[in-house]
């Protein structure tokens, strides 16, 4: 099935549909009674996508009713640097997969279903509008081994989402660090520190909103550290996008 991606990803069109019908990227399944390209009918069960009421820091759902919305349990520890923060999935069943597949096999032919997923992610366009998105970095060298950064293919997709958005590389890295994947929050912390900086040719403008982006909300240190050194910046309206939340 991943050859078959890989090839899908250079050869698209009606025709290739003939040849290599599309599968799903949970089952492997054909494609069949879907509005998306890669999610089957079956499996949209597995699309979580975040609706409201959410949690105004980073996004993630509360269930049931809700008088007020106040912070969640990912957010309390954190003394957030940015504003408001929104995300499209939950990091589970398809937005897992959605995730790894775009990460690790360059997966670039699913974003026109990220492109689906955010509208009909109720005010996602309407939080995107008119905001300059920033892509996380990665290190040079994790750049080069990837061939790509997920988070500014990502940044691309929002921004064509909502209209034509203007993509700023404002960040660096400029420490290579450790993978966040099996670190507690404290240890990402400490991971992410000092890790980023202001791009030399990058200016902020402070009237304007800005946008950070990202694949992938956990603790949310990677977002406040690299929010911290735009504020140094003199951005003053920071938000955050993550595609997935967990």
């Amino acid at each position: 099935m991943r050859a078959l991606f890989k090839m899908r990803s250079v050869l698209q069109g009606n025709v290739l549909d003939l040849v290599f019908p599309r599968s799903c990227m949970q089952c492997g399944g054909p494609v069949e009674d879907s509005p998306y390209e890669y999610v089957c009918g079956r499996c949209t069960d597995d699309l979580f996508l975040v609706r409201p009421p959410y949690c105004g820091t980073c996004g993630f759902p509360f269930y049931g009713t809700v008088e007020s919305v106040p912070s969640c349990p990912h957010c309390r520890e954190l003394a957030p640097c940015f504003g408001s923060g929104r995300t499209v999935l939950l990091h589970r069943g398809v937005g897992r997969i959605f995730v790894r597949e775009l990460k690790y096999r360059r997966a670039l032919y699913l974003l026109p279903d990220l492109a689906r997923f955010c509208r009909v992610s109720p005010d996602l366009c309407e939080f995107l509008a008119g905001a300059v998105l920033i892509p996380i970095p990665l290190h040079p060298r994790k750049l080069r081994e990837r061939g790509f950064n997920q988070s500014r293919s990502l940044a691309e997709c929002f921004a064509g989402v909502a209209g034509g958005l203007e993509v700023l590389d404002g960040l660096i890295r400029v420490k290579e660090t450790d993978s966040q994947t099996r670190l507690d929050r404290r240890d990402r912390q400490s991971n992410v520190k000092n890790a980023f900086a202001i791009s030399a040719k990058a200016a902020f403008n402070t009237s304007q909103r800005y946008i950070l982006i990202d694949d992938v909300f956990t603790t949310g240190a990677t977002l406040n550290a690299c929010s911290a050194v735009l504020r140094t910046a003199g951005v003053l309206k920071l938000d955050v996008l993550t595609v997935a939340h967990g």
